[in-house]
């Protein structure tokens, strides 16, 4: 466990480098919060999947992720029966009704609906970003990519992430492997002394307040900031850890 996780960590940190850090803080962040949780259908190794989820970090929008692998039967025939075809991402937004294909759409649909900034480089470079996130996935190995038998919780969980955290990303790897719907709890960094390594924002920034709608959250529940923080309602079980939470998940959903 010790030596695979470490190496699992290695990679992730190149997929995040592959798209230069994208999706890391909330500096763009919408200043309309829905008042329903958006539904993203989609998948953790896919390329255009990823922009969108970028995006709702650096907006600051929470959205529950139904994950939908290559060969998964739990969401993937809803947006089937829902669009006309399986196609992802695929967002639904309760609030409006809207419900729509296409990762330009979606992100330009949010920043309109949700008043967001504008983000420049999210559509003068789409084909480099999109480039980015392919070199990402082979880093990683293709992981997030295919289903696995799993145990359908009765609730979707919790997990506090954000898009680019090399250790969140093996968690949400894994959820989307097992087809665990679980509601993404976005706590991108909303200070910029909030970036860079913890140890040296220590050093440098002693007694930094926590901003951010998620951080602070996360904060008060948990007694401080680190990602990823997981939240079991069908188990009371609460989490920080990767490696950790990624054994627990495989021990109460895995199913081979």
């Amino acid at each position: 466990m010790g030596l695979s996780h470490s190496l699992n960590v290695v990679s992730s940190v190149g997929a995040s480098q592959a798209r230069l850090w994208h999706g890391t803080s909330a500096f763009w962040r919408a200043r309309k919060q829905p008042a329903q949780p958006l539904v993203l259908f989609d998948y953790e190794a896919c390329p255009y999947c990823r922009l969108v989820r970028e995006a709702l970090t650096e907006m600051d929008l929470d959205v529950e992720i139904r994950p939908c692998p290559k060969g998964g039967t739990r969401f993937r025939p809803q947006v089937q029966r829902a669009g006309g075809k399986a196609q992802f991402p695929y967002l639904e937004d309760p609030n409006t009704g809207e419900a729509l294909y296409e990762s330009a759409a979606i992100i330009a649909y949010l920043e309109r609906t949700y008043d967001a900034p504008a983000r420049p480089w999210s559509r003068r470079l789409r084909m480099i970003n999109v480039l980015g996130g392919e070199a990402a996935l082979v880093l990683r190995g293709l992981r997030g990519l295919r289903a696995r038998p799993s145990l359908a919780p009765e609730q979707a969980l919790e997990l506090y992430s954000f898009e680019s955290s090399p250790y969140s990303r093996l968690v949400r790897e894994v959820l989307c492997e097992l087809e665990i719907p679980y509601l993404l709890r976005n706590t991108g960094k909303a200070l910029l002394q909030d970036m860079g390594p913890p140890g040296l924002r220590r050093r440098l920034f002693p007694g930094l307040a926590v901003r951010g709608r998620n951080r602070q959250a996360l904060l008060e529940r948990a007694g401080r900031v680190q990602v990823p923080y997981l939240v079991d309602p069908n188990t009371g079980t609460e989490m920080f850890e990767s490696a950790q939470i990624v054994a627990y998940l495989e021990q109460h959903y895995g199913r081979g």
